[in-house]
């Protein structure tokens, strides 16, 4: 079970932390250096990958915003020399012309309509501007979809309205879309890719663990507290059966990394 009221546990999502670097070091590797800049980091957990950012990026102030008081309660104490992290839902970002670079590492699948968002982080950034951001592209594994056939069984379904909180990564567009969208809206340089990260877990059991800290959340928010240890205990009962009972597990972990710079 969590503490915290929005779900999210610095301490579960963090069992996996270097599987979830990984992702995040392709990314910063794409972005170029915005020497004396402002970057704005959206979704910026628990801060540790914003201070490699901002190292990176050499830039004179970053920012690292984050909707999740635990989340920012761990970032806080790495802030200084041009560090900084302040609360704020990235859903209802809009700047305009304030930043040389807005990145974005597994948070936007959180925030819905895509075209729309992008435009409107396409307006945050100053001539020259980049934008980088990597997404989860998993929605149809196992991992993914038990979830889904688990919130829609009793109790679990009424006890969430009737409605269980939909999977926020069937929201990603596919690469191809993300590449004519950045035309779109005048890019002048991109690079969009979809990669397949494989992380080998300890048994097929440990990617309800890996799930607890990220898609389970959403379930987590709705569901009341006696209800959330039954609908773990099912999930991992119906996710083994579905994969199978393997150790060490294979995890193929499809993701999108994009960067694009304005003219």
């Amino acid at each position: 079970m969590t503490s915290e009221v929005d779900g999210w546990n610095p301490d579960q999502y963090a069992r996996f932390a270097a599987e979830r670097a990984q992702p995040f070091h392709d990314l910063l590797a794409l972005v170029r250096p915005a020497r004396g800049g402002d970057v704005i980091d959206l979704g910026c957990g628990t801060g540790e990958l914003t201070r490699d950012l901002h190292a990176h990026a050499g830039s004179k102030r970053t920012v690292g915003i984050d909707s999740s008081e635990e989340m920012l309660a761990r970032a806080l104490p790495l802030a200084g020399d041009g560090l900084s992290f302040a609360p704020g839902d990235i859903g209802a970002f809009s700047d305009t012309a304030a930043w040389d670079v807005v990145f974005a590492n597994a948070a936007l699948q959180w925030v819905p309509d895509h075209p729309r968002l992008f435009a409107r982080l396409t307006a945050a950034l100053r001539p020259g501007g980049q934008l980088a951001v990597q997404m989860p592209y998993n929605a149809d594994h196992a991992s993914h979809v038990v979830a889904a056939e688990v919130a829609a069984e009793e109790p679990f379904v009424s006890a969430m309205g009737g409605a269980p909180p939909a999977d926020p990564v069937r929201g990603v567009l596919p690469p191809a879309q993300y590449a004519e969208l950045l035309y779109d809206l005048g890019y002048v340089e991109q690079h969009v890719r979809m990669q397949v990260y494989g992380h080998v877990l300890d048994d097929t059991a440990a990617v309800v663990e890996w799930t607890s800290g990220t898609t389970l959340v959403r379930f987590r928010r709705a569901l009341p507290a006696d209800l959330d240890a039954k609908f773990v205990t099912r999930y991992r009962d119906r996710l083994v059966d579905r994969l199978g009972d393997r150790s060490p597990f294979f995890y193929a972990f499809k993701r999108i990394l994009l960067w694009a710079r304005r003219p």
